[in-house]
């Protein structure tokens, strides 16, 4: 069975004094059943590190460069992230698609970049609301997760995917049980088709999540966890969705 995984993304929120009231209330609150982690702002993941020292919450970053190392100004490569200690890194997130202009192309070659550093990327996809109105979600998460799939080929398994209908993100919408669970089925499909290991990587839902809905969400078969926004920044309210999670 596979465990289930909650991952906190801070965006760009977060100082270091409310870094540390947030970091204090969740080692208060834990431990939990599932797998818990923390992407944060990178000024901020060393401190969140020290800060999780001996703690059983994982800590990483939200975005990398798909380049090694270089003339990049402004870029943090998989290099430097694993050099502080991330275990995960978010790619391709809904904003870094919509505001930074990311191909497909480019979010499967972060993935690479990351895997080839020892890093989990979290790679996401979804559909924005007139795609899915248009009756074309599963053509859009399919080709997202293609490009992925083609460019780690035999690594896909190593991977956690976020299915995160950009529809429902930070809205206060989200994605019934039922909806969800069709689109994360259909991921899994199309990850089985691609590797043995399908069935033990783990989907993550994200999408407005909140204490008052997580459990039924987490109840689907094929969703094991979620990528946490907006709720992930109240101790409470995270900890309560890392107790929903098991």
């Amino acid at each position: 069975m596979r465990k289930k995984l909650v991952v906190g993304n801070w965006k760009m929120h977060g100082s270091r004094a409310s870094n540390a009231v947030l970091l204090a209330g969740l080692k208060e609150a834990g431990p939990w059943n599932a797998q818990v982690a923390v992407c944060v702002p990178f000024p901020y993941i060393t401190e969140t590190a020290l800060a999780l020292t001996g703690q059983l919450v994982a800590f990483g970053a939200q975005d990398c460069s798909a380049h090694e190392q270089g003339a990049y100004t402004g870029e943090v490569s998989s290099a430097m992230l694993a050099d502080i200690g991330c275990r995960y890194v978010i790619t391709g997130h809904s904003e870094r698609r919509a505001y930074h202009h990311e191909s497909d192309q480019l979010v499967a070659d972060k993935a690479k970049a990351a895997l080839a550093h020892g890093i989990t990327p979290i790679v996401c996809v979804g559909e924005t609301l007139a795609e899915r109105e248009a009756g074309r979600t599963e053509e859009v998460v399919k080709r997202q997760l293609a490009a992925v799939i083609h460019t780690l080929t035999h690594c896909i398994g190593e991977i956690v995917v976020a299915y995160e209908p950009v529809w429902a993100i930070g809205t206060g919408l989200t994605a019934t049980p039922e909806q969800a669970q069709h689109v994360h089925a259909l991921l899994r499909q199309q990850l089985k088709a691609a590797t043995q290991k399908a069935d033990q990587m783990q989907i993550l839902y994200g999408g407005s999540v909140k204490p008052d809905n997580a459990a039924q969400l987490f109840a689907q078969p094929d969703i094991d966890g979620g990528l946490i926004g907006g709720a992930a920044l109240k101790a409470a309210d995270f900890a309560a969705i890392c107790r929903a999670a098991g």
